[in-house]
């Protein structure tokens, strides 16, 4: 009996071994996986990764030393139509080396299986399914194109990406817009080289790590083989249902979220020879950055605007205006050519002779005009919101950088590269959570990008509704701050007749004459006020004669932004808001308010939003006011649940009905 039992278990042990093989090796696939309708755990998904596999190793030259070889294999399977984008595989690779060979990609194993009569059919890429572009002058792009690919396929490919950079790998991801069934990862990794290791994501995976004997193969100048042995750092990193990485709304960048392995180089330890750290702290990289020639060398240049400043500086003594001058100054004088950078690609004063640069050639500008008029100022670090969130030390964390001044023991941040940027108030996409002062001194200090400061977008509309249910008003809306500079930026340099015709359209086919802005593309540290007058006949329901209406009219909310059971990302709001209306009607004649919407408040806890509604009549004349404040930018989302519920809440009283009957 105990040799029966045996023999059954060595038969399942090696089933299941040959299964798991089969199941995570190219070449295999099965008849099952290819009658798969749906995936298993999540029935939307139009396409799921059955494995993905990575191998990060080291090779040798005696030449340019180590280099890296990242490997990776997928197997995807195909469910629905939308899923069959994924028969294109594109792959960017780094080109831009100054003093280093460029990076080799290759793709292999590509292969389409499909099920025919039952059995398992294979078409493979023939050379003509790949092409190669180039993206700029630092990046390719490489991409395969899968043949005989439809719904129920199963894909499959291999690629090989070399690289003499060693100082940072690419991302391991292992969570995409469809599930996951398996991932593994293993590196290894000479004892020379230590490396950072940042796990990011909220999904659970397996790790480990261990000390190995690992070894080179390699030839000498004189073409003999030679053998290279030392001890290596072998680590593994597996995971299993990793759910797809849908899109949600109020996200700053969803890459902040995705699961990912990243591995940035931390030190060198070559024997008999001195360690050398890379990044180990911010003031290592503050550091590294300022003695860099594009970087420290730019930021004492001033003898190419000496004549300029002195005129444009005549007779202005305070330093708030002296720095609003400059301000203005570089910012008219200076193009953007939309190249984010915290160092300089030409020399400040080249940049200013074109009168065209870079942002940091830009910023630069204005920081040494700053610096002569007497000013504190010093540069900003910054990752921009499509950039990620730099988390520990790095230089490559960082892809722009902003000036901050110092006046009266009072800190300004300011950006000149961008047109409608004003004193504290910066491009959006640079309001993402720290950034990095650094000094030439080699010190730094972590700044707070975020603003503390509520922009307001106040709106009064005061209306008169006649007996046929038509509406006569006016409307006055003011916004401040970031409210202004958003508006600039999606409305500045539109024609106004094509900007009426669309705002009629999005409050509901209104009629608007009298139209009046103030402040759209001048002046810009001011708020931005529109005026205009309006008549329609859409927003009075007439029912058995009785008229109802909302009583925001044309900009009350129907739909609740926050509509998914669960979320897996924060909460992000770009910046402090606060949002009003005040609507003042005047009923018809004949006519009186029978039902009101009740008045409410909604809030969290700590009031970081809150929303209040409020009405009062008096004789003919209905006022409605509403307010809501977010108070924190970004929320964790744990908060989730609360947060759709008072949007609910809100939307809810928002839609309760003015009731009028006639007397």
């Amino acid at each position: 009996m105990n040799l029966r039992f045996f023999l059954i278990f060595c038969i399942l042990f090696f089933s299941n071994k040959n299964l798991r093989a089969q199941n995570y090796e190219l070449g295999k696939v099965t008849v099952a996986e290819l009658q798969e309708k749906i995936h298993p755990v999540d029935s939307s998904a139009p396409a799921a990764v059955i494995f993905k596999k990575g191998k990060t190793t080291f090779s040798y030259n005696e030449k340019t030393g180590f280099s890296t070889l990242h490997t990776y294999e997928f197997k995807i399977k195909i469910y629905k139509k939308e899923g069959l984008k994924w028969a294109d595989q594109k792959v960017h690779y780094y080109v831009g080396y100054q003093n280093l060979n460029e990076d080799l990609l290759a793709f292999s194993n590509v292969a389409t299986y499909n099920l025919e009569n039952g059995k398992v059919e294979k078409t493979k890429l023939e050379s003509q399914g790949t092409f190669k572009k180039k993206i700029n002058e630092n990046w390719n792009e490489k991409t395969i194109t899968f043949p005989n690919v439809k719904v129920g396929s199963v894909i499959e490919y291999k690629y090989v990406l070399k690289s003499e950079y060693i100082g940072q790998f690419p991302d391991f991801d292992f969570q995409y817009e469809i599930p996951v069934n398996y991932f593994e990862y293993k590196t290894e990794f000479p004892e020379f080289y230590i490396y950072k290791t940042l796990l990011v994501g909220t999904n659970q995976i397996e790790s480990n790590s261990k000390m190995a004997n690992g070894s080179v193969n390699f030839s000498n100048e004189y073409g003999q083989s030679r053998v290279m042995s030392y001890r290596q750092i072998d680590a593994f990193y597996s995971g299993k249902n990793i759910p797809s990485l849908k899109e949600e709304p109020f996200v700053n960048n969803i890459e902040n979220y995705r699961g990912s392995i990243k591995h940035e180089l931390e030190r060198i330890r070559m024997p008999e020879q001195p360690v050398k750290d890379f990044a180990l702290t911010w003031e290592g990289v503050a550091s590294s950055i300022f003695k860099q020639d594009h970087f420290g060398k730019e930021l004492k240049k001033k003898e190419f605007f000496l004549e300029d400043v002195r005129k444009t500086l005549a007779g202005i003594e305070s330093p708030t205006d002296r720095m609003n001058t400059l301000f203005k100054f570089v910012q008219n004088k200076m193009n953007w050519n939309e190249k984010n950078r915290y160092y300089t690609e030409k020399s400040v004063e080249k940049a200013y002779t074109d009168q065209t640069g870079n942002v940091a050639e830009i910023n630069f500008i204005l920081l040494n005009m700053l610096k002569m008029a007497g000013i504190e100022a010093n540069p900003v670090l910054v990752s921009t919101i499509e950039n990620g969130v730099p988390v520990y030390p790095t230089q490559t964390g960082f892809n722009y950088v902003i000036a901050a001044a110092e006046i009266d023991g009072k800190q300004i941040l300011l950006d000149a590269s961008r047109k409608f940027t004003s004193p504290g108030i910066l491009p959006l996409n640079v309001l993402n959570w720290k950034g990095r002062m650094i000094k030439s001194d080699g010190t730094s200090k972590e700044i707070d990008l975020m603003p503390a400061k509520s922009s307001r977008e106040n709106s009064s509309i005061t209306a008169v509704i006649d007996g046929n249910g038509k509406i006569d008003g006016k409307v006055r809306i003011q916004r401040t701050d970031y409210e202004a500079y958003k508006f600039r930026v999606q409305n500045g340099n539109r024609n106004q007749e094509n900007y009426i015709e669309n705002l009629e359209q999005q409050l509901g086919d209104l009629k608007i004459s009298d139209y009046m802005i103030t402040n759209k593309i001048s002046n810009v540290e001011d708020p931005i006020v529109e005026t205009f007058s309006f008549e329609t006949n859409n927003f009075v329901e007439s029912i058995a004669g009785k008229f109802y209406l909302s009583p925001m009219l044309f900009y009350t909310e129907s739909k609740n932004p926050f509509v998914q059971e669960n979320r897996q990302m924060g909460i992000y709001f770009g910046y402090p808001r606060q949002e009003k209306f005040l609507v003042n009607l005047e009923i018809p004649e004949g006519y009186a308010v029978e039902a009101l919407p009740k008045p409410a408040r909604f809030s969290l806890e700590d009031n970081s939003i809150t929303v209040i509604l409020n009405v009062v009549n008096e004789g003919n004349k209905i006022q409605f006011s509403f307010s809501k404040d977010i108070n924190n930018t970004i929320f964790a989302a744990d908060y989730y649940d609360s947060l759709k519920t008072i949007f609910q809440k809100m939307i809810a009283s928002q839609n309760e009905k003015i009731v009028l009957k006639k007397i």
